[in-house]
């Protein structure tokens, strides 16, 4: 395996600490640090020995991918690993799914970028807190309820009757003034006053009621497959996707807002248990399951398992070491990762090898 160096992206969102403390920099950051891409997404990739690693797998992709994932997704690393960490909450988005993503980027659909789905999956690494997927609409009629506001009482109807889409149309086009009265109606809820501070007026403070609302402990995660509402609002987490910066917003965001778009791809189902537990595989690892073929996650902690950990993954792996020191040795040869830093290496029959007193994440392609 041979060490990366990843690029940080400076979003406004971003924590000031989460991120420089794993990698062990001073703390406050001078601006904050939001993601840590770690991967070969054209976008911002990493760099292997000063070169891009996008531009490596394009003049390479048979060896560093292997055959069988170079035909499968072409020449390009299928995933992307980051860690997120939010010290304010992320825009109101969905990702469509291929077909949608192939149909939109070939007609030139400006909110598309490239034409690759973007499922997702995020790891909490603290408390982590987000909104994913629609829940009951009887829970979210309560919600709205309690606002005792005329101006909502069609969402409330919609909800009643079970229809997420006319709940959903009529909120996102509420006009600044309305938000805001809602807001300051006695019975409004915590969230929808929360979500106001960053975001006055912004339609998005009430859609935000029509969701999930969790806090996931550290281990856990969530799944977003395509056509999921979702926004993350505070934590640290890593996160694990398609490699697509396909991103629909609709709201909690300075950035682009493609409402119609947004409303065409969203899948207006409730999403009954957002939370994926850990699944224990072996001594020291665990990994979280999902129906994806782009990507698969593992934790590693080597001293659970007397001090060494082997995994069986035969295509392109990076390991991003969390905590502590972790040694990672793919049959041509170790690198030592300490906190925040990752390695790469390529398709080959050799297992991976993981020592040290540490926590380590391993993406690779599933088999």
């Amino acid at each position: 395996m041979r060490p990366l160096s990843s690029p940080i992206r400076p979003y406004a969102w971003g924590s000031r600490t989460a991120i420089a403390s794993l990698q062990g920099r001073p703390v406050p950051s001078e601006g904050p640090e939001a993601e840590l891409w770690i991967g070969a997404h054209p976008g911002d990739p990493s760099t292997l020995d000063g070169a891009s690693l996008a531009d490596l797998i394009t003049a390479e992709p048979d060896r560093l991918l292997g055959p069988a994932v170079a035909e499968r997704f072409g020449a390009r690393l299928p995933y992307l690993l980051k860690v997120l960490a939010a010290a304010a909450p992320l825009s109101l988005q969905a990702h469509p799914d291929s077909a949608q993503a192939q149909a939109a980027f070939a007609a030139g659909h400006p909110s598309y970028v490239d034409a690759y789905h973007k499922p997702e999956m995020l790891v909490a690494v603290s408390d982590f807190v987000a909104l994913c997927g629609f829940r009951d609409p009887a829970l979210s009629a309560a919600a709205f309820d309690l606002f005792e506001l005329d101006v909502l009482k069609p969402v409330v109807f919609a909800l009643h009757g079970g229809d997420l889409r006319a709940a959903m149309e009529t909120l996102i086009g509420l006009p600044p003034s309305v938000v805001d009265e809602a807001v300051a109606a006695p019975g409004a809820p915590e969230l929808a006053r929360q979500l106001a501070t960053f975001y006055p007026g912004d339609p998005g403070v009430l859609v935000a009621l029509l969701l999930n609302h969790v806090t996931l402990a550290p281990g856990e995660a969530i799944w977003m497959p395509a056509g999921n509402l979702h926004a993350y609002l505070d934590g640290t987490g890593v996160e694990i996707m398609a490699a697509s910066d396909n991103v629909l917003r609709g709201g909690l965001t300075p950035k682009h807002v493609d409402v119609p778009e947004l409303l065409r791809v969203l899948r207006f189902e409730a999403l009954d248990d957002p939370v994926v537990p850990a699944q224990a595989v072996a001594p020291g690892v665990v990994t979280w399951p999902a129906p994806i073929a782009e990507f698969a996650l593992h934790r590693v902690r080597p001293d659970e398992a007397g001090g060494a950990v082997t995994l069986p993954l035969a295509g392109p792996r990076v390991v991003l070491c969390l905590s502590g020191e972790v040694s990672a040795d793919d049959g041509a040869g170790a690198v030592r990762l300490s906190g925040g830093y990752a390695a790469f290496g390529a398709a080959g029959p050799s297992p991976v090898t993981l020592t040290g007193a540490g926590e380590a994440y391993v993406a690779s392609v599933p088999a």
